[in-house]
């Protein structure tokens, strides 16, 4: 039997080259297809329209508004668990026990970011279970999706800084102020490189979410968006789905698209860097004070500007969509 399976007939040898030819020639077909057409292998989701000559922009059926409560809760809670909990622990502590500064400071950063872990988890759940409702448009279950990896980057990243700086007898109270203004400076040079790269025609050379690998890149807040509204926005594959189809229909949604993620990136680069700046004239009680609270103020303030801005810009947009509209009508 092993003569046999060595020495195999010429017809053999042929026929075992001409299926593989076939495997390969087929994998490379499916390739192609899933770089066009990104659904083509998992499709969790159909998505139907009403409005079939699509005279006003492709929904995407996603509003805030009726999110209202659940938003203030959450931020509520990151709120008392990122600001307030390490700060109250910090002067409590340190001024109000005779603990060691390190002890302190181990204490603080066990307790910190509860609310943001959960989270964390329960995303993950989200995104890993099977027959998952937001899982990313033709990618597998563990893929989960672009914005989960980066989450768990800068999580790594932070918990490095904070574990770092409690190892010595007298930690580092500047380098503990730092972690928020540390994930700033990650998501806006992020977001800034692959709206660069966008500009300058490279594909994307890994999946970004729904995008697969070697497809066209897209503005950076784009997979952002995607990711959030899908899964802790509970938006699903559907919203998925509706967003890829409204940024390929509307140009003015992607110019919109292009100018938020440079008003996020630059702005998180800025902010950042005041921080730090303070963090590192300011004296330790004040600095430390600020490293907990201005990025979350300039975040603030920024929300609340792209929402008025985006507000504004699609109701634009639908009046560049009908003009445009009646004109290719009329021609």
């Amino acid at each position: 039997m092993a003569i046999t399976g060595v020495f195999k007939s010429k017809a053999e040898r042929e026929e075992a080259k001409r299926k593989k030819e076939e495997a390969i020639k087929a994998k490379k077909t499916q390739r192609q297809l899933e770089l066009e057409h990104p659904s083509a292998r998992f499709m969790p989701t159909q998505v139907t329209y009403t409005d079939t000559s699509f005279d006003h922009p492709p929904p995407l059926n996603y509003s805030l508004r009726t999110r209202k409560k659940a938003l203030w809760i959450f931020w509520s809670l990151i709120v008392l668990d990122c600001i307030i909990t390490p700060i109250v622990l910090y002067f409590a502590l340190w001024y109000g026990t005779s603990l060691s500064h390190n002890a302190v400071f181990s204490i603080s950063t066990a307790a910190l970011g509860s609310v943001s872990i959960i989270e964390y988890f329960v995303r993950f759940h989200r995104l890993w279970k099977r027959n998952s409702l937001c899982r990313v448009i033709g990618a597998r279950r563990y893929y989960l999706d672009f914005f989960h990896w980066n989450l768990s980057i800068a999580w790594i990243a932070v918990m490095l800084e904070l574990i770092i700086g409690t190892v010595p007898h007298e930690p580092p109270i500047r380098l503990l102020a730092m972690p928020c203004a540390s994930m700033l400076f990650a998501f806006g040079v992020q977001m800034l490189i692959i709206d660069i790269l966008r500009l300058a025609g490279y594909k994307a050379p890994i999946r970004v979410s729904s995008l697969p690998r070697g497809t066209a890149l897209r503005p950076g807040i784009y997979s952002i968006i995607e990711d959030v509204c899908a899964v802790d926005g509970s938006g699903g594959t559907e919203f998925r789905q509706r967003l890829n189809l409204r940024y390929q229909a509307s140009h003015y949604f992607r110019q919109m698209l292009h100018r938020l993620t440079l008003f996020w990136a630059v702005g998180a680069l800025l902010a950042a860097s005041l921080t730090t700046a303070l963090v590192f004239t300011l004296s330790k009680d004040v600095a430390y004070v600020v490293g907990w609270t201005v990025p979350f103020l300039w975040g603030g303030i920024w929300a609340g500007a792209t929402t008025l801005w985006v507000q504004r810009s699609l109701k634009h947009e639908a009046i560049v969509w009908t003009e445009e509209r009646a004109k290719s009508t009329s021609a």
